[in-house]
């Protein structure tokens, strides 16, 4: 890569990608309302505003916080404690999360918390995921590092090796996406995905990420059928999918989501993940004024 980041363009770029996960996240979510349907999307109609956002923002934020402090490596301690510390149960957390971060906040030190998450095995759910865009974009001049960086973020809460990878997972591509964007030159398909492969940890999550970079001529449906789109709420059956989705619309942020909306399962996360990863190519520009304006606003305490 052939640019020097400073820290204010970090954080432009960081933020950006945040607007595009919360954006995903929020109206994502709507879907989940009796009333609001997926094929109104298709046709250019979305719901009444607000838009609420839930736990995938709320934990980015912590994220993008964290960041603008940053002046080394990922600080894992002050993330745990911005989580702990800021986390509304009622956001859409699961009850592994919302116990895990009462016990940081109650004075457990994140890894004891972490490793003991599901009988020990730790968590390979997607919120590591979910969280991760703005972080790639913040390192779009070195995908190695990216990874490296994405492993701290993630082991803050997913001590399970899966939950790890879909954190760096998607820390990486939004770092390609960005770095593409810096660069003035738009992925051929699959690139990114086979990039993210690449720098993503050996296992579930890692193959799937090679199996959806040759899935260039198949339809959304297909593709939510062999990847998963997050109905188990895992790192392996939620970011190959959303990842395949920032991949192919990596220019068009609207059917990005849309993509992921109508291919069901956990959309709110899938929608952030490619929502995030999409707008750190096509900037806060690529989302519709009138979605950033329905959206509810981000928290005051979020670095400008």
């Amino acid at each position: 890569m052939s640019f020097t980041l400073f820290p204010g363009t970090r954080l432009v770029l960081a933020l950006e990608s945040l607007a595009g996960l919360s954006v995903g996240d929020a109206l994502g979510a709507q879907y989940f309302v009796p009333g609001n349907k997926p094929s109104d999307l298709l046709e250019g109609r979305v719901p009444d505003a607000p838009w609420e956002w839930t736990d995938d923002t709320e934990q980015a934020c912590c994220l993008v916080a964290t960041l603008a402090g940053d002046d080394g490596d990922f600080d894992r301690d002050g993330f745990a404690e911005r989580l702990a510390g800021q986390f509304d149960a009622y956001r859409g957390y699961g009850p592994g999360a919302v116990t895990m971060l009462r016990e940081i906040r109650d004075g457990l030190p994140w890894p004891i918390a972490a490793a003991a998450a599901f009988g020990g095995q730790g968590s390979c759910g997607n919120g590591a995921a979910m969280r991760a865009a703005p972080l790639g974009a913040w390192h779009a001049d070195s995908l190695a590092h990216a990874a490296a960086q994405g492993v701290r973020a993630a082991e803050v809460t997913h001590a399970h090796p899966e939950g790890i990878a879909g954190g760096v997972a998607v820390t990486v591509a939004a770092a390609v996406a960005a770095a593409a964007r810096l660069n003035g030159h738009k992925p051929d398909r699959g690139r990114l995905l086979r990039a993210t492969a690449g720098h993503t940890p050996t296992g579930v999550v890692a193959d799937a990420l090679v199996e959806a970079a040759g899935l260039a001529d198949i339809g959304i449906a297909e593709a939510a059928n062999r990847l998963g789109s997050g109905g188990q709420a895992t790192a392996q059956d939620t970011v190959p999918f959303a990842l395949w989705v920032a991949d192919r619309y990596l220019d068009d942020y609207p059917a990005a989501v849309a993509a992921c909306v109508v291919a069901g399962g956990d959309v709110d996360t899938t929608a952030a993940i490619a929502g995030g990863v999409v707008a750190a190519y096509t900037g806060v520009d690529g989302i519709p004024p009138a979605w950033l304006a329905a959206r509810e606003p981000l928290p005051a305490w979020l670095p400008a």
